[in-house]
């Protein structure tokens, strides 16, 4: 598909390549003044974030739908956009105990541009199709589009590509006529104003982007039943600091001692989740898996069953 090209005019449009008012003589300003104006700036993001928490949401309970039926999600982007999805997606793992295909993060220019710029990479847009089409994406996964500008070829084509194969589709992007809202299922417009520096969208757009980030992985995994109250209770324990905190999360969890909680960790494969349910219940390992695969995540429901099987 013909893809127009950014003229100056386009980016005169661009609420993001415009001058901020209030930094324009940021260049000599102390270093203390440009800290300030900086911070002021910054402040302003979670409120740009805050108009479009229904649109976020629409698109956290189509994640998790997708999820339910054993699909991934994929985040797209270039640049700072693309190095934010690769981050979210890659501590999604540790932190949820989820396989490493379930969220992934997908950037132009591929690994190398996670630590040097490859800013022409952007351009290609059948670069972004090839790689779904690598990693066989289908109608049962959902792709989201991060762009700052919402102009990115790269993003586009891959966005382009998902919905004709029936997938869900989002955007996150920081200008009101980003091309990317015309794709997507779901439109999310974070319009955090021009940039402290004029077009340096790794700042309050990145900010917002993150943010946002973070509220789809961390609201679909508390929905998957991967939190018990505030606690993360699947993550995986694959160092020392995140094996004490495991046993740590046992003990918040249930009040028992750390003798307790050493053991039910050890007796349960070194699995929170499950030695939650072997403290809570008073039941073995076996028995705790086999109520988290009925309860399909949630530790309150799979508590919920088990009652309900001690009254028959």
């Amino acid at each position: 598909m013909a893809r127009e090209h950014i003229t100056e005019q386009s980016l005169e449009r661009m609420t993001t390549e415009q001058r901020n008012e209030r930094s324009t003589r940021i260049d000599e300003a102390s270093t203390v003044e440009i800290l300030r104006i900086m911070n002021g700036e910054d402040k302003t993001v979670p409120y740009a974030v805050e108009r479009q928490l229904p649109s976020i949401a629409a698109l956290v309970e189509d994640i998790v739908s997708s999820f339910k039926r054993d699909g991934r999600l994929f985040y797209i982007g270039s640049g700072t956009s693309g190095r934010l999805g690769v981050l979210d997606a890659s501590e999604c793992p540790p932190t949820f105990g989820v396989p490493r295909t379930m969220v992934q993060g997908l950037i132009a220019g591929g690994r190398e541009a996670l630590v040097r710029s490859i800013e022409d990479a952007e351009d290609n847009e059948n670069e972004g199709v090839e790689e779904l089409k690598r990693l066989g994406f289908n109608d049962h996964d959902t792709l989201v589009g991060i762009t700052a500008s919402g102009q990115a070829p790269y993003v586009l084509g891959a966005m382009a590509y998902a919905k004709s194969v029936g997938a869900t589709v989002g955007a996150i992007s920081c200008n009101a006529d980003s091309k990317t809202f015309a794709i997507a299922d779901h439109a999310i417009f974070l319009d955090v104003g021009p940039e402290v520096i004029t077009g340096s969208t790794r700042l309050k757009a990145g900010t917002a982007q993150k943010l946002v980030l973070n509220m789809l992985t961390t609201a679909s995994m508390i929905r998957l039943g991967k939190v018990y109250g505030n606690l993360m209770v699947d993550l995986t324990p694959v160092n020392a600091k995140l094996v004490i905190r495991s046993k740590r999360l046992i003990k918040q969890a249930t009040g028992c001692s750390d003798e307790e909680a050493e053991a039910a960790f050890e007796s349960s494969g070194r699995r929170p989740k499950i030695a939650i349910l072997m403290v809570l219940l008073g039941i073995d390992a076996h028995t705790a898996i086999e109520l988290d695969r009925r309860a399909d995540g949630p530790i309150a429901k799979a508590i919920g069953l088990y009652h309900q099987s001690a009254t028959r």
